[in-house]
């Protein structure tokens, strides 16, 4: 997609941010957007702030964190690198349009401090493997013909002994990428959903088919590929719908590229409930039973889940035995209910991804 397809009306920069290097090219990339100069970020008042807003700001906190996971449910121990906020893809279920207030996008452009961040962490344990991501606030790629941040990150990470990055995406933005050698520490995954589900409730992320082209082109570059049914939505017709989903993944991409695939049914906070309701009326979300779970978000009925997530189990190894499967933020009971077997803890199952992750370095 190229840059014109932004819909970004003004740039707010911030002024301690105004002469990093890479503050002007990411406002070059919108010509025709209006440029505008500010103390802090933060002390723009809320309203003043407008949909198509992209504010560039120098970051002062720390880059990397844990991810958030929540007692009771099993987390993959995951670290997160928060270098931008924000997306205008739209898709119903986003949880961030109950967190996020301000502008569309936030732009970090002291990504050297973030780089310096990771590589102090990663040399400080060295005997420690780490899994990063960048798609906790925003899609990993969204920004990805402004910024050049993800072209970025690979070529970083391509040279780091000890980890291994994850870009998570709706999109397929990757030809930046394309010519960055991972070696095998690069994955680019995708969160996919059947084209029914794509077309009303995920805005305007592209395709199935146009996700799948770019993780085949990621394959052929040299990357490893994830792929993430998050969050699997139910729905009439959903059996064969997502099983059609995993056809396609294997007619696309080789088993033997896939770093591992998750598996997530839909989940988010009662306060994002009434969001939903008022900015998405016509969303087909409210066809399955919600109750609040453990953490307090709303979820499927158990039977529910299990009964998604053994289906879709089931049509992946059907496909292959080999691919690494796993549920993101179910307990124990979940796991062992609809794949016959539990990692039993986070600590277990990071430790399993981890091997996953070293299992492709090069």
């Amino acid at each position: 997609m190229s840059r014109a397809a932004f819909q970004i009306a003004r740039v707010i920069v911030e002024r301690e941010a105004r002469a990093l290097p890479r503050t002007e090219g990411i406002w070059q990339s919108f010509p025709s957007a209006e440029v505008i100069q500010v103390e802090r970020i933060a002390s723009v008042p809320p309203d003043q702030w407008r949909a198509g807003d992209l504010a560039i700001a120098h970051f002062r906190g720390r880059f990397l964190k844990r991810c958030p996971g929540t007692r009771g449910y099993i987390c993959c121990g995951y670290r997160v690198l928060n270098i931008q906020a924000g997306c205008d893809l739209g898709c119903t279920y986003c949880v961030l349009q109950g967190y996020l207030r301000g502008p569309t996008y936030v732009v970090y452009a002291n990504l050297e401090d973030a780089l310096q961040e990771v590589e102090k962490e990663l040399r400080a344990h060295p005997d420690r493997f780490f899994r990063i991501g960048t798609g906790e606030l925003t899609d990993s790629l969204v920004l990805e013909d402004a910024t050049g941040f993800g072209k970025e990150l690979a070529g970083f990470f391509a040279r780091a002994e000890n980890a291994v990055l994850e870009l998570k995406t709706k999109t397929d933005r990757i030809g930046h990428l394309l010519d960055v050698d991972p070696r095998g520490r690069v994955v680019l995954s995708w969160s996919v959903n059947p084209e029914s589900v794509i077309s009303q409730e995920e805005g305007k992320a592209v395709s199935l088919e146009r996700r799948l082209r770019a993780a085949q082109l990621a394959e052929l570059a040299g990357y490893r590929i994830g792929f993430h049914f998050d969050p699997l939505i139910h729905h009439p017709g959903w059996r064969r719908a997502y099983q059609e989903v995993v056809e396609a993944i294997f007619s696309y991409v080789s088993p033997s590229s896939i770093a591992w695939i998750s598996l997530g049914a839909l989940r988010y906070p009662p306060a994002l409930d009434r969001i939903l309701r008022e900015r998405h009326p016509e969303s087909r979300l409210r066809f399955g039973p919600l109750l609040p779970g453990m953490d307090g978000k709303l979820r499927y009925f158990r039977p529910v889940r299990v009964n998604m997530f053994r289906h879709v189990y089931e049509c992946i190894r059907g496909a292959s035995r080999e691919v690494f499967v796993y549920l993101c933020m179910e307990n124990d009971t979940v796991w062992r209910e609809a794949f016959g077997w539990s990692p039993g803890s986070m600590r277990r199952l990071s430790q399993l991804l981890d091997e996953r992750a070293r299992a492709g370095l090069r």
